[in-house]
């Protein structure tokens, strides 16, 4: 099976969201009440092990799959579309009690619910696709 290394790596990361109650209503709330620590622990461990990543990568010179290099494009310097986009994204967050990855996990692990917020994330997605060339980038 060509996917099985996706469809692994997708139960780890759910066994992984799970167990560290990151896909918990409650967890997310409490972060954005600013009354626990709990998830910024969990995003502070992902930004380091992602600058660590990207150190790495960059000194070793690594490759991808296909024996191509890796390379890190430079983010646009406009700070609108990150603010605007960042506050979209943060309400649908703080709003659904969910981020994008783990809304997929909750589903999975049995709060059907989720399937009414995974549908709002395609419309949304889908939306935007539309109005892109529309929008200033």
């Amino acid at each position: 099976m060509k996917g099985l290394k996706f469809i692994l790596a997708g139960i780890l990361f759910g066994i992984v969201m799970t167990k560290s109650e990151a896909i918990s209503w409650y967890r997310i709330q409490e972060m954005f009440r600013f009354q626990a620590f709990h998830m910024y622990g969990i995003i502070g461990t992902a930004v380091i092990f992602g600058v660590l990543a990207h150190m790495i990568i960059k000194k070793k010179g690594l490759k991808d799959i296909a024996k191509n290099p890796i390379v890190f494009n430079d983010k646009a310097k406009t700070w609108k579309r990150y603010i605007i986009g960042g506050t979209i994204f943060g309400m649908g967050w703080a709003l659904t009690g969910a981020c994008p990855g783990p809304i997929f996990v909750t589903f999975g692990y049995g709060y059907w619910v989720f399937s009414v917020i995974i549908a709002s994330a395609i419309l949304g997605t889908f939306v935007y696709g539309l109005v892109m060339k529309k929008l200033p980038h």
